[in-house]
Formats: structure tokens, C-alpha cells, sequence
């Protein structure tokens, strides 16, 4: 794997590859995380939506309570 310090082209050090790695994933696992919460809002959100329905409220007290 290549690097450029300051204009040079130099192959990485396996330190470097190693740390460079470990951010990638580190990345790829916050990214996940975030679009698993995103996901988990949105179906508990539903969720509540459709309780409240089945409490008989009509969808403009339910956007009223949630604030929609």
C-alpha cells in the first residue's frame, strides 16, 4: 500500500497499514451503528404510532402528541 509524505510516493509501513486498517473498520462499524439506530427510531416510532391507533386516537392527536 502507497502513502504520499509531502509529494513522495513511499510504500506504507506495516504499522501504517495496520492503523490504517483499523480506522477503515473502525468507520465501517460507527456507520452500521448509526444506520442500526436510525432504523431502531424509525420502528419504534411506528411502533408507537400504531398503539396509539389501536387506542382508538385519530392520526391528528397522534401527530399532535408526538409533535409531528
Amino acid at each position: 500500500m502507497k502513502t504520499n509524505d509531502n509529494g513522495i510516493d513511499r510504500e506504507m509501513t506495516a504499522s501504517e497499514i495496520a492503523d490504517y486498517q483499523k480506522a477503515t473498520a473502525d468507520l465501517l462499524a460507527d456507520q452500521l451503528a448509526a444506520e442500526q439506530a436510525a432504523a431502531d427510531k424509525a420502528a419504534a416510532v411506528a411502533s408507537g404510532r400504531s398503539k396509539l391507533a389501536a387506542l382508538g386516537l385519530t392520526d391528528d392527536e397522534i401527530n399532535a402528541l408526538l409533535g409531528a
